[in-house]
């Protein structure tokens, strides 16, 4: 049994897509960003960083999505979101799985929350700096995609999709969205018609994004 600690479309929402994928037990808990819920004394008993996502594995407390995501794609192989364990492919799920997470899930939440990064409100430098990283990131995955695609692993779905498809989302309301990007709007709407996202979706009640064509 696992219990997530999410809160609806924040990056909860790749690991609750996982245990859809897995179909494994799992019970969910609802953290409401909304009322700050993130920093209730409870909460940051689980999770002193006061951030979503936090996952409860056989007692034991879990945090970092991109851990979550890697560690339910190993406990359930039979589900394929990982590739076999010593492949080539291996290497790169992994490098994947750590890059989406590290560098342009860090990049979105220094945009999303200039108080990481010690200020009330970006400057209009920090954040056309921001932009740039988080435009030029998606840019080299498209290309990426162009070059090796459909999929990350190319023609093999993982883990790793469900994550990036999480960051375009993210990237709804930006000044240049992820779904302009022809092979990311590709990808995206692959893993958006998937059962497991349309049910996660369903259950946090997200609406407000499709890719193109969708």
């Amino acid at each position: 049994m696992y219990t997530l600690h999410y809160s609806p479309g924040a990056a909860s929402m790749v690991v609750h897509a996982m245990l859809l994928e897995t179909g494994a037990p799992h019970q969910l808990q609802l953290v409401d960003i909304d009322k700050d819920q993130q920093h209730d004394s409870a909460y940051l008993q689980l999770n002193p960083n006061g951030v979503v996502p936090t996952m409860v594995v056989d007692g034991v407390v879990m945090q970092e999505s991109a851990a979550m995501v890697m560690l339910l794609a190993e406990r359930h192989p039979e589900a394929g979101l990982a590739p076999a364990p010593g492949t080539p492919a291996r290497a790169d799920w992994m490098k994947w799985s750590v890059h989406l997470s590290t560098h342009l899930g860090t990049l979105y939440r220094f945009w999303f929350y200039p108080k990481d990064l010690g200020m009330a409100e970006h400057t209009d430098a920090t954040r056309e700096a921001l932009r740039r990283q988080i435009e030029s990131t998606l840019e080299r995955i498209d290309i990426h995609l162009a070059e090796h695609g459909p999929y990350l692993l190319g023609e093999t779905f993982s883990s790793a999709d469900l994550q990036l498809t999480m960051y375009i989302r993210w990237a709804r309301n930006m000044p240049r969205p992820g779904t302009t990007w022809p092979r990311l709007n590709e990808l995206a709407l692959r893993v958006f018609q998937r059962p497991s996202w349309k049910k996660m979706c369903e259950i946090e009640d997200l609406s407000d994004w499709k890719p193109a064509g969708a």
